[in-house]
């Protein structure tokens, strides 16, 4: 059985208020001082505080004792549409008409319309499936443009009893009556971790995790920046530990040919010093492209250790040009899930034998 809790705005203000409980999950509801609605999901190792109007962006994920999310310049999430304003969330959704950083004829903006998307429906929701009992927020976004666009996002994320990883599933439905283009990128930003290291199966090698040495408008590098992309350009395998020092600043991306286990799923950790691990899985069929983006400034500190997208992020034209801009039917629905969270050292260690035999093969 499945039981829904529709939102309304009116039930967020200043104080945070309980308004769902199943055994160990709940749901709790708040405004940022920003005014920004969020929605608390919590069990017995975490929570996740997400953002049910704005994008309904996964702003931040704590588990076993840890904060997941990227360090930024933003302590809460602003009310805007524009992304660098509010820029620091640990999960955005980006597309879907177009995706990345805009190029020379591209219109769109950076990373599209959905990362701060005001959404007209959102809703809580518990029941149980295969993983277990969960608690999750989901919602819908109907994006129309007369003569363009009319597409409908639906995302849902679902927190287990007793698990430090939760779910990520979309849909987008087009409701035209004819074929639309889309690109979609999941920016997961993690935390990165002084020697962490990157353990995902693809092979690594200068064909396979291939560095992007375009330079997008909105960074501007240093002296030392073109020599480490040369570098890197040559030996990706550099990056696999991330020694304090290393260059990443403003920005390094990667471009990595992933491969999937018998069921189909990718898999992607940083191995903490302690043995733990973050983690993040997508499948290939449903996100081809894997985007790896590190960042390690002053002032952000971020490990998007796969951003699991449909294209690569060069803006509308260039993946037009690449054959990486899809098509969606009349009618038809596009979905797409991915699996995020912590591991436990254990259970790190398990992965990483089978990602050694994922490459073995």
């Amino acid at each position: 059985m499945t039981t829904y809790f529709h939102l309304n705005p009116s039930m967020f203000g200043e104080r945070e208020q309980l308004l769902l409980e199943s055994d160990t999950l709940e749901a709790s509801a708040f405004r940022f001082e920003s005014g920004v609605a969020a929605i608390r999901l919590r069990n017995e190792l975490g929570e996740l505080v997400l953002l049910p109007y704005q994008g309904q962006q996964i702003w931040s994920a704590s588990f076993r004792g840890r904060n997941l999310t990227m360090r930024s310049m933003f302590d809460q999430p602003r009310a805007t549409r524009v992304y660098l304003e509010t820029y620091g969330g640990f999960l955005l959704h980006c597309g879907f008409t177009a995706m990345g950083v805009p190029a020379d004829g591209d219109a769109h903006p950076l990373h599209g319309e959905l990362p701060n998307a005001p959404y007209q429906d959102a809703y809580l929701v518990v029941g149980k499936d295969e993983r277990g009992s969960y608690i999750g927020l989901g919602g819908s976004y109907q994006h129309t443009v007369a003569f363009s666009f009319n597409y409908q996002a639906e995302p849902l994320v679902k927190l287990y009893a007793g698990s430090s990883l939760f779910t990520i599933d979309l849909s987008f439905t087009n409701l035209k009556r004819t074929p639309m283009e889309y690109m979609y990128m999941a920016h997961a930003n993690f935390r990165p971790v002084d020697n962490g290291r990157l353990v995902y199966s693809a092979h690594c090698t200068p064909a396979t995790v291939r560095v992007r040495t375009s330079i997008p408008s909105h960074v501007r590098p240093g002296p030392e920046f073109a020599p480490f992309l040369q570098e890197l350009s040559e030996h990706p395998e550099k990056h696999n530990v991330l020694k304090p020092g290393l260059a990443f600043d403003p920005e390094i991306v990667f471009f990595i040919d992933y491969l999937a286990d018998g069921d189909g799923w990718a898999h992607t950790m940083q191995v903490h010093p302690d043995g733990s691990a973050d983690y993040l899985s997508h499948r290939p069929t449903e996100l081809d492209k894997g985007v790896r983006w590190i960042c390690r400034t002053p002032d952000q500190d971020a490990l998007g250790m796969v951003l699991p997208s449909t294209a690569e992020p060069e803006g509308y034209h260039v993946e037009k040009t690449k054959g990486n801009v899809k098509m969606l039917d009349a009618g038809a629905t596009y979905k797409c899930s991915m699996v995020a969270g912590v591991l436990t050292i254990d259970d790190a260690r398990t992965l990483e034998e089978k990602i050694e035999g994922i490459l073995a093969e």
